[in-house]
């Protein structure tokens, strides 16, 4: 038995030595985008504005920079996607239950996308979608550029400093309490930044962490080393949530659509089944073809990561996931996890932050999206999800194929219908048996393809 831990152990050094190898360029090699193309990121909308000479011929400026000019700019760009949580492999964690593994490497990269997406729906729940981290550009580097070749010159930054001071002078008008206040808010925000960290952590502790996933998994016959798709990454992510006692975490809910159908009424009841109005993060799989992704579900891939409720997609190409959260024309931004980084102690004060945020953004071609994926929204409250129900049902007309939407939302609940709501479930068994055979039948993503 020890024999064959040590070659297990053996087995994932070698194996995240090669997948480092194989995905360093996830860090190395540089991206480039359109300068005259808009791109979103999660809703937002930036402008690559090629700038033209700072003075014209006769010295004078050739164009003054207005503040619509200004917003959206690269380094306005670059500041959101760095500010977004990267969750990657990691290895010499604690081993995970029923296995010798102490890494996820060539195997984990659906929960590592599948962290990333919960991890950005709870940033926007805890500290706002527009929040940026300070030292997002202490993080940029020059080897991970991404311009375009035949850029004249790189855009100034827009802003000094996002540490809350200002470098053009301050008035004495300016009063202790406001400062007081900025103070708080910033202490606030990096609290949570921590904490939402933390709950990912590669500890069998942390709510949201590789170890729990595995060990809900367990209960669907899938173990540490196998792969999983965006739909039952989904069910495992909603039933960490269930089992969570953070008070914190509380106050949000998860809920996963069924056959490709959003009951309403289900979602209120989640919403409503305490004394507050809770939050909720929708996430909804889908499949966007057969063995290829249709070509004609592009415009409705671009329609939902438009959106400003939108956190996400877990999807990837065939056999290899990816944290989807923007695109310009036809390519997709992603966010990579097949990089292999060492176990972070995040019970340490102050842990260190960078490695879980990526440097670069990569782009990839609509065409080589995998049909399988799972689409994530995030309600502030039941006012957000009137709003996400009018704006999703104009991106699903807009873009249905033959009439026939991607997924529906419908008045009701699912038990309405003839289906089996989740029902309560005891410790010792998490999911049920209906519960189980569903979501093994996901396990090769093969439902209904539309």
């Amino acid at each position: 038995m020890e024999a064959s831990g040590a070659e297990n152990n053996v087995k994932s050094m070698i194996l995240s030595a090669w997948h480092n190898v194989k995905y360093s360029w996830v860090l190395r090699t540089k991206t480039y985008f359109k300068r005259n193309s808009p791109v979103f990121l999660l809703g937002k909308c930036y402008h690559f504005k090629f700038e033209e000479s700072e003075s014209s011929p006769n010295g004078s400026d050739s164009e003054s920079v207005t503040d619509e000019d200004a917003f959206g700019s690269v380094e306005d760009f670059r500041k959101d996607f760095i500010s977004r949580i990267w969750l990657t492999y990691r290895e010499e964690f604690s081993t995970l239950e029923g296995s010798t593994l102490t890494t996820d490497c060539g195997w984990g990269c659906t929960l590592r996308t599948g962290q990333m997406l919960l991890a950005q729906g709870l940033l926007v729940h805890f500290i706002g979608r527009d929040w940026l981290w300070p030292k997002a550009l202490d993080l940029y580097r020059p080897e991970a550029e991404f311009w375009l070749q035949n850029s004249a010159r790189k855009l100034a930054p827009i802003e000094a400093s996002y540490d809350g001071t200002s470098h053009h002078g301050t008035t004495k008008s300016s009063s202790k309490s406001q400062s007081a206040k900025e103070n708080e808010d910033q202490n606030q925000t990096a609290f949570y930044h921590r904490k939402i960290i933390s709950w990912f952590s590669d500890h069998p502790s942390a709510d949201f962490g590789i170890h729990q996933l595995i060990k809900l998994g367990k209960n669907l016959g899938k173990a540490a080393g196998d792969w999983y798709g965006p739909a039952v990454v989904s069910h495992l992510l909603r039933k960490a949530k269930e089992e969570s006692t953070e008070p914190e975490l509380q106050e949000i809910s998860i809920y996963v659509a069924q056959d490709c159908t959003i009951y309403r009424d289900d979602v209120y009841d989640q919403k409503n089944n305490s004394d507050c109005d809770k939050s909720v993060l929708i996430l909804v799989p889908v499949r966007l073809g057969g063995e290829r992704t249709n070509a004609e579900y592009f415009d409705f891939v671009k329609g939902i990561l438009s959106l400003e409720y939108c956190v996400g997609i877990i999807g990837g190409r065939p056999k290899q996931s990816y944290y989807f959260v923007g695109f310009q024309d036809d390519s997709l931004i992603y966010m990579d996890p097949h990089y292999c980084q060492s176990f972070v102690d995040v019970s340490i004060k102050d842990f260190p932050l960078e490695s879980f945020h990526c440097p670069s953004p990569k782009k990839m071609p609509f065409k080589k999206m995998d049909p399988s994926c799972t689409i994530g929204f995030y309600c502030k409250n039941a006012k957000d999800f009137e709003k996400v129900v009018d704006e999703l049902t104009k991106v699903l007309k807009s873009s249905s194929k033959q009439n026939y939407p991607l997924f529906t939302f419908v008045s009701g609940h699912a038990q309405d219908f003839d289906f089996v709501c989740t029902p309560v479930y005891e410790q010792d068994d998490l999911f049920t048996e209906e519960e189980k055979n569903r979501l093994k039948g996901f396990n090769t993503e093969e439902f209904v393809l539309l």
